[in-house]
C-alpha cells in the first residue's frame, strides 16, 4: 500500500505532538461560562428560496461572542410528528454552508438540519476583528500574537458552533437528547470540536478532519494549502523559530485533538491514508483520543478528496439518532 505517513499500526497509536496548555480545561471551562451568560438575540426568518413539498427553510441569525452576527440556513420538515432530531453542518475552510437542497434529503426524513457560515469566511457570517496581525485566509493564526489567548479567532468560531447547538435543542421541533454534527475537512473539526464543548450531541460524523495537530502538520512540511497561514505567520513574526515552542502551545487552545477526551458523542470518521492536506496522523491524534464509542472509514487509496459510499453511510449513521 501506498504511503507518506506512518503505517497503519503506529498511526492507530499515535498520540499527536502539538503541545497540550497546562490551563486548557480552565481555557474552555471559563469560555463556556462566558457563552453561558450571552444573549443570542436569535431570529429565524422564512426563507422562500425554493419550494418544496415535505420541507421548510429559514434563515436563522444570532449574535455570537463579540458580537459577530452569525448566520445558518436551517432547514426542518413540515410535518409534524412531535420532537424530532436535528443535524449541525460544518462547511470546509474558507467556504460556505452548501446550497438549500442538500438538506431536503434529512429534512424530507424527519432530520431538521442547521447548516452554518463560520464568520468570516465565505459565508454571510461576520468578522468583527479586533487583533493583530493578518487577516489572509487567517483563521488559525488570527489573534496568535495577541498576549490574550481568549483573542484566537477559531475559539470564536468554536464557540459559535456551541451556540448554534444550544439555540438547535432549544427549538420546540427538536429533540434536544437527539442532535448530531457532521462536517469535512474544517467541518470535520468543527463537528468534533462542537461535540467536545456540547456533552448533550448524541452522533458525529467527522470527515478528514482539519485543525488537529499543528505542529506535525508543520514537521511534516504540508504547512501548505489549508495549513500554509502556519508558514506564512512563522517566516513573518518567528523567522528564526525563538517562539515556536511558546507559540505552537497557544495553537494548543484550538487544537481539536486535544477537545477530542472531552467528546461523548458516538463519532463516526472517515479518513484517507494519502491526504496530505489533513495528514492521517494529524486525524488519528484526534481519533485515539476519543473516549466513547467510535468507528473509522478508512480508504487507503484516497487523499483530500469525495469518498466512495461517504454519504450513504453518513446518512446511514445520522438517521440513528
Amino acid at each position: 500500500m501506498p504511503a507518506f505517513d506512518l503505517p497503519l499500526a503506529e498511526l492507530e497509536r499515535y498520540q499527536g505532538t502539538n503541545p497540550r496548555p497546562d490551563d486548557f480545561d480552565a481555557y474552555w471551562d471559563a469560555a463556556l461560562a462566558e457563552l453561558n451568560g450571552h444573549d443570542p438575540q436569535v431570529e429565524l426568518v422564512p426563507n422562500g428560496t425554493i419550494n418544496h413539498p415535505t420541507v421548510e427553510c429559514f434563515d436563522l441569525w444570532f449574535t455570537g461572542l463579540g458580537g459577530a452576527r452569525i448566520y445558518a440556513k436551517y432547514v426542518r420538515p413540515i410535518a409534524k410528528a412531535g420532537p424530532r432530531p436535528a443535524v449541525l453542518r460544518f462547511h470546509g475552510y474558507s467556504h460556505h454552508s452548501a446550497d438549500w437542497m442538500a438538506a431536503v434529503g434529512y429534512a424530507s426524513a424527519g432530520i431538521a438540519i442547521a447548516a452554518m457560515d463560520c464568520r468570516g469566511q465565505g459565508g454571510r457570517s461576520e468578522d468583527v476583528g479586533g487583533v493583530r496581525g493578518m487577516t489572509l485566509r487567517g483563521s488559525i493564526v488570527r489573534g496568535l500574537d495577541d498576549p490574550d489567548a481568549t483573542k484566537l479567532l477559531l475559539r470564536a468560531v468554536y464557540l459559535d458552533t456551541a451556540l448554534l447547538a444550544k439555540i438547535v435543542m432549544g427549538l420546540e421541533e427538536v429533540d434536544a437528547n437527539r442532535v448530531g454534527t457532521m462536517g469535512g475537512s474544517q467541518g470535520g473539526g468543527l463537528a468534533l470540536a462542537c461535540a467536545g464543548l456540547v456533552p448533550g450531541i448524541k452522533r458525529v460524523s467527522s470527515m478528514f478532519p482539519f485543525l488537529c495537530d499543528y505542529q506535525r502538520v508543520w514537521e511534516m512540511d504540508l504547512a501548505k494549502d489549508a495549513y500554509e497561514e502556519i508558514r506564512y505567520f512563522l517566516r513573518s513574526f518567528d523567522p528564526r523559530h525563538e517562539r515556536v515552542e511558546a507559540l505552537f502551545t497557544k495553537l494548543g487552545y484550538v487544537d481539536v485533538q486535544h477537545l477530542a477526551p472531552r467528546v461523548r458523542a458516538e463519532v463516526q470518521m472517515f479518513t484517507g491514508l494519502m491526504d496530505q492536506i489533513c495528514p492521517p496522523s494529524s486525524q488519528f491524534a484526534a481519533y485515539n483520543k476519543l473516549g466513547g464509542s467510535k468507528s473509522m472509514k478508512l480508504y487507503p487509496d484516497f487523499a483530500h478528496e469525495v469518498y466512495p459510499d461517504q454519504d450513504d453511510l453518513r446518512f446511514t449513521f445520522l438517521q440513528g439518532l
